[in-house]
């Protein structure tokens, strides 16, 4: 699908801990703005930058903007399939 917006989705591993590794934040998936009215589902597999991942969560609908009636977009993460 065009038209979408993809961000890599982050978090903080805990100081010292085993996933941190001389890192600072590790990168665990993408959240994803798709176009108002697009159809996603928890099932859904999306293929983001090449690598194939899988709709986590339920995607949220930001519905209408009170102030100028135009439709906001359907926002979703989607992490990378492994095994």
């Amino acid at each position: 699908m065009t038209g979408c917006v993809v961000a890599p989705r982050q978090s903080t591993p805990q100081v010292g801990g085993d996933e941190q590794q001389a890192r600072d934040t590790v990168i665990v998936g993408f959240t994803v703005y798709a176009p108002a009215g697009t159809d996603w589902r928890t099932t859904d597999q999306v293929r983001i930058r090449g690598e194939l991942c899988e709709i986590t969560g339920e995607p949220g609908d930001w519905g209408r903007n009170p102030f100028t009636g135009t439709r906001g977009p359907v926002q979703f993460a989607a992490d990378r399939v492994t095994g």
